[in-house]
């Protein structure tokens, strides 16, 4: 899965209690850039970029999935300058838990791999 597909497919993994009344865009610099909104427990994704984001979110698609995918520790990307937070970074700090760890997990190559099998 591509890091453009990935995000498109968060609204599927956000846990609408964990987001609870958080409003916000946040904007993800990509090979092909995608926006999210978040506003009433609901996630939309979008593809471009957006006019105002709250948080911008600057990674190497590569880099990206390997985070998402819990193979990448996301100090360790910050620490090192693959990944780049502009923005809120309060937000940031709490956007993890706003979605569910195992779907996301369970989107990784090796996971898919092993459904087509089944």
């Amino acid at each position: 899965m591509t890091a453009k597909e990935l995000l498109l497919r968060m609204p599927e993994a956000l846990d609408a209690t964990a987001a609870g009344a958080t409003s916000a865009v946040v904007q993800y610099e990509i090979s092909e850039p995608v926006h999210h909104v978040l506003a009433g427990g609901e996630l939309q994704a979008l593809e471009g970029r957006a006019s105002e984001p709250d948080l911008t979110v600057t990674i190497a698609d590569t880099d990206l999935v390997e985070l998402f995918h819990g193979r990448l520790n996301p100090m360790t990307a910050f620490m090192s300058g693959r990944l780049k937070v502009g923005g809120d970074i309060a937000l940031a700090q709490r956007l993890v838990g706003f979605f569910d760890q195992e779907a996301m997990t369970s989107w990784a190559p090796e996971a898919e791999a092993a459904e087509a099998s089944a």
